[in-house]
């Protein structure tokens, strides 16, 4: 039998903190950089993004819109990065560490990326105005996506930091 001390780490060891790492630094520049460009009329351009979305509805006065855009585009994925970072870090007990409400958070990932592809299209058909992609809207999707897949992973692991049943 095999000394586990003197055992490389497998693909899937090195899988969870590169994902980790990456889907972290996806979402700081997702939310930082700009989304998308909209062009108006061909004079005006506009370069949003997410916090800048969030700051210019709080200094409109749409402080609960701001507040629930804010919420589930950074609030809640920044704490779900975390979470996943406790879980796969904190030792044989990192599971117990992360509320049971945890799961409800993966229910919103995805949700700024749709309303976004949505305004992209509005902006397309309604023919005052043209909307194209930007960094950031890929960057947070990358983010989102390494992120459900460090769930996965940790999933799998299980609750005891190894390897659960192949499923």
């Amino acid at each position: 039998m095999a000394d586990p001390a003197n055992t490389a780490p497998s693909a899937r060891d090195l899988a969870l903190p590169v994902l980790l790492f990456l889907s972290t630094l996806s979402f700081g520049l997702g939310i930082v950089l700009p989304l998308m460009r909209v062009d108006r009329l061909y004079f005006f351009s506009d370069e949003p993004s997410i916090l800048g979305v969030v700051a210019a509805l709080w200094k409109g006065g749409d402080i609960v819109l701001a507040v629930l855009v804010g919420a589930f585009s950074v609030l809640f994925p920044a704490l779900k990065l975390c979470l996943l970072s406790v879980r796969a870090y904190a030792g044989r007990d990192g599971h117990a560490k992360v509320p049971n409400w945890f799961r409800a958070l993966s229910n919103w990932s995805m949700l700024d990326v749709v309303l976004v592809a949505l305004v992209i299209f509005a902006a397309k058909t309604s023919g005052f105005a043209d909307a194209f992609t930007k960094p950031g809207l890929w960057l947070f999707a990358a983010s989102v996506t390494m992120t459900a897949a460090v769930s996965y992973l940790l999933k799998r692991r299980g609750p005891g930091g190894r390897e659960g049943p192949s499923q």
